[in-house]
């Protein structure tokens, strides 16, 4: 949630913070604004509610006057509605500084009500005013914007990135994180700051990320890292892997399209480099000794959403491969229930962003519990990484829609790459039984493109006559089941109408009184191949829902006969090991629900009441 950009150098201020924000658009915002400071050291600032091109359009019909140093932001409204005065920044010190935050900060209210009796005035209802007038108020003490800064962080509690520019310090953008993500873009003669890299990648892709309870003072020629007490930090800086046209639509008509079209590639480059000689060896977790692993008596995956049922799907393949019990909770629910947890726990963290705010502290808890933590990430410099003992980084580039698809499938196989990871080292698998699975998950990619190639017109022309449909149930069983679940996801975060995936073995517990003639249900339909094959319960589940009414939508292997007398539709996927299948036949769930989304006339990359990346509790 939230955007944030900061530049010091020589190039127009206005262009790089939106250029900045415009790529951070993914992350969810209501309002959106930028301040500069102008060649004759005035802070003049710009603000509207309503889209980027709002603001935009007020520039254009009333630029700012030039400037080499500022700060942008695109706000998800928390404390106020999303209105013009709400939007940031905010002033402080007469108008002579302007401060934008992202996060919340819990003792506003006691700050605001010191700040009142001192006689101080407010024009909005938002937390970040506070902070602002607090930090104008230490300017004026000090007459030092660095340690005016420093003093008035910590004076705050809660989540926050602020960013803060003073007209008395030209040349100068002052940060600072608590919980909340911050990174700098290291130019020659300029230096950014953003909420994430896609900020700056444009113009660099020399970073450093900053740790937590860290400030930062950055000019066009120079960075400065310190702690809250003022104490100088080491940063170490790393490389940003993809280019800013990576976050372009490239003559795609939405960033889901073009990303669900990435998936093959989303695989291929998290796989790459992590096989040798049929065996996979994943350099991250070199640290992450052998024996730790042996020692490991159960798993506990957290994560949120769609990375949640990546780790339901996970969770089947990392039982039967390494022989560990493993757990799948949500973060949000993890730490307020008292777990169990020691050293022989591995907790395993899932967040494409890196900076999800519950996952976060479910993992800053599981390892003060003396837990191992390993994550799963998408984002380089991320907190959730640098937090944990271990990373399996995916490599699927950046994802812009809010409705997730290829961090999805690269999360599945970056989990799938840990658990044939964990069986070689605990010697739970063979070397041939490893092999075959790694060759197995090798071919994902060619076996996407397929799906894309064979299934999108139709789904595209399913998803049209269905347009006006107002529910849709899922069914699965096994790794199916989550599956169902992700598809469902999909579709109400899409197309706004009731979808439910159900376990197709809890149909008759209950959910089957749902069904009623012309009930839309997809069915995620097992392999009839294998000695304990669950595919004829799933064809009875079908012939049961069918019995009463429903138009059957069945996602099937290559070759599955035995469901077409009983389906209206059925949707193909190539042949698969089993476990393997749930990365198949993911994708025409998503392309349904884009496309019908799309059929409704609605912003299938901008979800109303939906952000990219959840940074708030």
């Amino acid at each position: 949630m939230c955007g944030i950009v900061g530049y010091v150098g020589a190039r127009e201020s206005v262009d790089v913070l939106m250029g900045g924000l415009r790529r951070l658009e993914y992350r969810g915002y209501d309002s959106a604004g930028v301040a500069v400071i102008d060649g004759d050291g005035r802070i003049e600032t710009a603000k509207r509610a309503g889209k980027l091109q709002v603001l935009a359009d007020e520039l254009e019909h009333h630029p700012l006057a030039p400037g080499t140093t500022g700060i942008g932001h695109t706000r998800w409204a928390t404390h106020g509605g999303p209105t013009d005065r709400n939007a940031h920044p905010h002033l402080g010190d007469d108008g002579k500084l302007a401060l934008i935050h992202n996060g919340i900060i819990e003792n506003f209210a006691e700050l605001k009500q010191e700040l009142l009796d001192e006689g101080f005035a407010f024009e909005s209802e938002t937390d970040t005013e506070v902070a602002a007038v607090l930090l104008g108020r230490e300017v004026r003490e000090t007459h030092d914007l660095r340690e005016a800064f420093r003093r008035t962080v910590n004076r705050l509690e809660g989540a926050f990135t602020l960013l803060a520019v003073h007209r008395d310090e030209p040349g100068l953008v002052v940060g600072a994180r608590r919980n909340s993500p911050l990174v700098i873009g290291l130019g020659e003669g300029e230096n950014f700051l953003g909420s994430d890299v896609a900020a700056f990648v444009e113009y660099t892709k020399r970073a450093l990320a900053i740790g937590q309870d860290q400030i930062v003072a950055i000019t066009a020629d120079g960075v400065e890292v310190s702690d809250f007490a003022g104490d100088p930090v080491e940063v170490q800086p790393f490389e940003v892997e993809w280019d800013a046209s990576a976050a372009e639509k490239g003559g795609w008509s939405s960033f889901m399209r073009k990303e669900i079209s990435e998936q093959p590639d989303a695989v291929a480059n998290t796989i790459l480099g992590r096989v040798v000689d049929g065996q996979v060896v994943i350099p991250e977790l070199d640290a992450f000794g052998d024996d730790l692993l042996r020692d490991i008596r159960r798993i506990t995956v957290i994560a949120c959403g769609t990375a949640a049922y990546a780790g339901m799907v996970a969770k089947y393949a990392i039982e039967q491969w390494a022989r560990v019990p493993v757990e799948v909770e949500l973060s949000h629910e993890f730490r307020y229930r008292d777990p169990v947890l020691d050293e022989h726990t591995l907790v395993v963290s899932i967040s494409q962003s890196g900076e999800t705010m519950d996952t976060l502290m479910a993992v800053k808890y599981a390892r003060e519990h003396g837990a191992k933590t390993i994550s799963v990430c998408n984002t380089q410099g991320a907190t959730i990484p640098r937090e944990s003992d271990g990373v399996v980084y995916t490599h699927a580039g950046p994802e812009v829609a809010v409705a997730s698809t290829k961090a999805f499938v690269a999360q599945v196989t970056a989990l799938y790459l840990f658990g044939l990871h964990l069986a070689r080292v605990r010697g739970t698998l063979d070397d041939a039984a490893l092999a075959g699975y790694v060759e197995e998950l090798q071919q994902v990619p060619g076996q996407l493109g397929e799906v894309l190639e064979a299934e999108s017109e139709r789904v595209a022309q399913l998803a049209h006559w269905m347009a006006d449909t107002r529910s849709v149930l899922f069914l699965g069983r096994h790794v199916g089941y989550p599956i169902a679940l992700e598809g469902a996801l999909k579709l109400k975060e899409l197309a706004y109408i009731h979808a439910e995936g159900f376990a197709a073995g809890e149909l008759k517990h209950g959910p089957i009184a749902l069904i009623e003639p012309g009930q839309p249900v997809f069915v995620i339909v097992p392999s009839p191949r294998g000695s304990q094959s669950l595919h004829p319960k799933v064809v009875s589940n079908i012939q049961e829902i069918r019995a009463r009414g429903a138009r059957v939508i069945a996602i099937a292997e290559a070759g599955d006969v035995a469901v077409l007398p009983f389906a209206d539709e059925v949707i193909r996927i190539p042949l698969a090991g089993p476990l393997f299948e749930p990365l198949l036949a993911v994708v025409p769930l998503q392309l349904f629900a884009m496309e019908l989304s799309e059929a409704k006339g609605l912003d299938v990359d901008q979800p109303r009441n939906l952000a990219k990346s959840v940074t708030v509790e």
